[in-house]
């Protein structure tokens, strides 16, 4: 989301960035840096400090990005230094703490377990930055080969690039059922960690999987690896846990998916990626016996895969999924309304973001 702060509208929106971890000379770092109006490193400040900071700047709406992930500092939060609170991108779930107002998540029936007031925005929630930074995905001279990374030419390549702790055994025992049936294929995944290799090649075997059809290779930096996910011919994601970042590099790369929305956050992700591309009702199934079901009908059915991909492909630089302008308007708006009802003097509640800015006005 590296262009989102540059990309607010700066007649309404003030953008202050308070930076937990130290300056580690990223691009990604550079470049936020330089387009917001505020950047400052509290790395080495303690929690109460950073809380007295933020209130004394006077924010009205403040954005976690962490959630309960690595580095996070949920104990500012806690302490409420800013009249509204969100907890957005970082962590897929509710973090069950009253001082957190909202939530952007895509659409569930299950949102009233939710503590946070749900927030739906057009399209889908999660954002990306590929127009932006990856358009180099699309020009045909930059495309790698599959000798590159030791991947037959003949064989029809299933890929899934998660990390191996989102598989589970009913979604593995799928994939070795599809292998079974589609003749001369193979599955691509990555060493995500390297120690799962053995295992799960293992249990492959004992599953009548050939070795030649399971195919390892390490994890590639960012650009390279959304380059090389057009290599495979249909991604295959994991329904306990979908693929999001992933999910967005094979969708930018031209990849088709099956992916299976079950109840949780983390699970619909990727089914709300694929909607997002004006294409995704082909790629998004209802059981795991559908989801064998399509996976073996592409792989058998080349001109209806090849068609699903070229949509995919076609569809890429005006779909609403990579229009990161357009999902930065779409935030203004929630945020708008967040800040309209709090100076109302009403309680947080759901709503949902329609493209309407007669719904969403701004009130200085």
């Amino acid at each position: 989301m590296g262009s989102v702060f540059g990309m607010h509208d700066r007649e309404n929106v003030e953008v202050f960035c308070y930076a937990l971890s130290a300056n580690d000379g990223s691009e990604w770092r550079v470049r936020i840096q330089s387009e917001v109006e505020h950047f400052i490193e509290v790395s080495s400040m303690s929690s109460d400090m950073i809380a007295r900071m933020i209130n004394e700047d006077k924010i009205q709406i403040l954005v976690n990005l962490n959630g309960y992930t690595k580095g996070a500092r949920n104990e500012i939060f806690a302490m409420q230094p800013a009249p509204i609170q969100i907890s957005y991108m970082g962590f897929p779930g509710t973090t069950g703490a009253d001082y957190i107002h909202y939530l952007f998540v895509s659409p569930s029936r299950f949102s009233h377990i939710y503590s946070e007031k749900i927030v739906h925005l057009p399209h889908c929630y999660f954002v990306n930055d590929y127009k932006q930074k990856n358009c180099d995905v699309l020009d045909p001279n930059c495309q790698p080969k599959r000798s590159s990374y030791g991947l037959p030419e003949d064989k029809f390549i299933f890929a899934c690039f998660n990390q191996l702790y989102k598989m589970d055994p009913d979604i593995f025992n799928t994939w070795c059922n599809i292998l079974k049936r589609v003749p001369n294929s193979a599955l691509w995944l990555l060493r995500f960690p390297a120690a799962g290799e053995s295992i799960l090649r293992n249990y492959a075997a004992q599953r009548g999987v050939q070795p030649e059809q399971i195919i390892f290779t390490d994890v590639a930096i960012k650009g390279e690896h959304i380059r090389r996910s057009a290599l495979a011919d249909l991604f295959l994601d994991t329904p306990l846990c979908n693929a999001h970042t992933t999910g967005t590099d094979v969708l930018w790369a031209g990849l088709p998916m099956v992916t299976l929305p079950l109840e949780k956050m983390a699970t619909r992700v990727a089914g709300s990626l694929c909607l997002a591309t004006g294409v995704g009702e082909d790629m998004i199934v209802n059981s795991l016996k559908e989801y064998e079901e399509r996976a073996v009908s592409l792989a058998l059915n080349r001109p209806k895969l090849q068609d699903l991909t070229n949509k995919l492909k076609a569809a890429r630089m005006t779909c609403p999924l990579f229009d990161t302008q357009r999902w930065v308007r779409n935030l203004e708006r929630a945020y708008f309304k967040m800040w309209n009802l709090y100076c109302s003097g009403q309680h947080p509640k759901p709503f949902k973001v329609t493209e309407n800015d007669s719904d969403f006005p701004f009130d200085r």
